[in-house]
């Protein structure tokens, strides 16, 4: 059963068009997050569905009812603000407890909600401390307590962990993943993070420009992309990208670009749509450009200078100047291959075709393949 439904939903501001026939279904039960670089348009979609703004066009279903033009108050739905916001004179008991204050809730209902959130989060020994006793991500917690205290299946989280230090998100990652399988409910969530994302969704959907590009599981959308937009965005560091020219002849089509040629084997019929000389994209993530001499038969091979190293503890980032182009690299913490890489080196590096995912107008069209 879809708990969501996003159908046709348009928005603009003016002349400024922010969302674009949104379609966007969301099961009972899922984690999904909308991802999108800021003013992508996640937060308005957030606000239309909670009932903070109505659409231009389209409709919204909730348990399967339109309430596109619903009160707020009539849609039962937790929401937890990219600003938590809390009430600096309120001990943090009184800031989770105030939605039910509002709703009118008895006291034990109110005790017994405080509870349980305050005990998910892992600040039940806080609820006699004010705001200001409190470090950045233990106001955060009680942000998303006061959230979560509401009695329903569907909650609502806009952004709730920007501006956290990455170890502290890690952590409240690890919490919020828990409490969402500990309720069995579902979570609705944005970010403008790719690895929150990844590591929080059970389903992402990728907006770019007020349109979803593409939705899915993580694994797909990071293996098979069907959108560059979405190989652009998904996974860190992020993919590289190569502009290049498609060249259909007698023994199978290739691609052009100012570092390689390489063939193409096509998705589907896509040879269709395509034609010579057209532009299109080689997409290649920073895993699949690998540093030696040992390369497989059907490689690409060729030299970069490096230009950067960039240490993550378990893997390093390593950027490349190959003939122009700028690429990105991964090596795993271990690696002989670490200890024979120094800036301003000159190495070699390779390529398998077959890890390369090819684009025409932001839409994959193959893969690459070996020119024998």
């Amino acid at each position: 059963m879809n708990i969501v439904e996003f159908q046709h939903i348009a928005k603009s501001y003016g002349a400024t068009s922010v969302l674009s026939d949104i379609n966007l279904t969301v099961e009972t039960g899922d984690f999904m997050v909308v991802f999108g670089r800021p003013t992508s348009g996640k937060s308005v979609l957030v606000r239309l569905l909670t009932g903070l703004e109505r659409p231009d066009q389209g409709r919204i279903l909730l348990r399967g009812t339109d309430i596109t033009y619903a009160s707020p108050g009539e849609r039962n739905i937790g929401y937890v603000p990219q600003s938590f916001a809390l009430y600096p004179h309120l001990s943090v008991y009184a800031n989770i407890a105030y939605p039910l204050k509002l709703a009118k809730a008895s006291k034990a209902e109110t005790d017994a909600a405080v509870q349980r959130a305050s005990e998910l989060l892992g600040i039940s020994d806080l609820l006699k401390r004010k705001p200001d006793q409190l470090s950045g991500g233990q106001k955060q917690r009680v942000a998303i307590a006061r959230g979560l205290v509401k009695q329903t299946n569907l909650y609502v989280l806009d952004d709730p962990l920007v501006g956290l230090d990455f170890k502290l998100r890690e952590r409240l990652i690890d919490d919020l993943k828990r409490t969402q399988e500990t309720l069995g409910v579902t979570f609705l969530y944005t970010t403008s993070d790719a690895v929150e994302a990844m590591m929080l969704a059970s389903n992402i959907a990728v907006m770019d420009a007020g349109v979803i590009a593409e939705s899915g599981p993580p694994e797909q959308l990071y293996t098979i992309p069907m959108r560059a937009q979405s190989m652009k965005h998904i996974g860190f560091p992020q993919a590289n990208f190569l502009d290049g020219t498609l060249s259909p002849g007698d023994g199978g089509s290739g691609i052009k670009t100012a570092l390689f040629e390489t063939g193409v084997t096509f998705t589907a019929d896509e040879t269709e749509v395509v034609a010579d000389g057209q532009s299109v994209t080689v997409g290649i993530r920073p895993e699949h450009i690998l540093i030696g001499e040992d390369a497989p038969p059907g490689a690409i091979r060729t030299t970069a200078k490096v230009l950067l190293r960039e240490d993550l503890g378990g893997e390093e980032i390593v950027y490349l100047n190959a003939e122009g182009i700028l690429l990105t690299t991964v090596l795993i913490g271990g690696d002989d291959v670490l200890t024979s890489v120094d800036i301003d080196q000159i190495i070699p590096i390779w390529m398998k075709p077959s890890d390369m995912v090819i684009f025409a107008n932001d839409q994959r069209i193959g893969v690459g393949n070996a020119i024998t």
